[in-house]
């Protein structure tokens, strides 16, 4: 379904079943998979891939560079960028040209999510099952599973598959900084968490 309003080029690929809303704009040679939605105001740039299962959120930007893997969801007003070191001008004065700038990527790996309003900076993947918080500004690399927040963003805990933060024993929530085993207090999975690494133990 591509709703009347959205610009899509004939030369991008749309999934099935996957939803198009109002005056979004989906360019040249973007590929979005299966069962995706793309709400209102999204801003798709030229040659993104975007994975099958995918939600993204009403004004969101995805800039050339990015790629998404299934089952990722982008908040609304997230921003993701590909220029580190941006101009619009040439040392000489020039308008800067394609040539002028070199593309950062960005992946969005598998199952993660991106908080309505964050900016994730060129040049840094989200990994597996993360979550960045609302109004974050990713400037690293965050890890599979990490919870992070803030400007510039912070780990600040863990996540489950689920997306519910991962617990102690005691039911306070496992420390960004700690090791051991958690637990999700909402589908029961346990996790091992050491290093800066979080790894499911077993399945509920």
């Amino acid at each position: 379904m591509i709703h009347p309003s959205a610009d899509v080029s004939p030369d991008a690929v749309i999934g099935e079943r996957t939803k198009v809303w109002n005056r979004a704009q989906v360019r040249e040679g973007a590929v979005i998979g299966d069962d995706c939605i793309v709400g209102k105001d999204v801003y798709i740039d030229f040659g993104v891939h975007v994975g099958e299962r995918t939600k993204i959120q009403n004004g969101a930007l995805v800039y050339h560079g990015v790629t998404v893997e299934p089952g990722v969801f982008i908040g609304p007003g997230a921003i993701l960028t590909n220029d580190r070191f941006p101009r619009s001008i040439t040392p000489e004065g020039e308008l800067a040209g394609a040539d002028d700038w070199t593309v950062s990527t960005i992946t969005l790996r598998y199952g993660s999510s991106i908080g309505a309003g964050a900016v994730v900076v060129a040049g840094n993947d989200v990994g597996r099952f993360a979550t960045v918080g609302a109004g974050a500004v990713v400037t690293r690399p965050v890890p599979d599973h990490a919870l992070v927040a803030g400007n510039p963003a912070r780990r600040i805990g863990w996540v489950c598959a689920c997306g519910q933060r991962l617990i102690e024993a005691s039911g306070a929530p496992f420390p960004a900084d700690g090791e051991g085993t958690a637990t999700c207090p909402a589908c029961r999975r346990t996790y091992t968490i050491g290093a800066g690494v979080c790894a499911e133990a077993s399945a509920r």
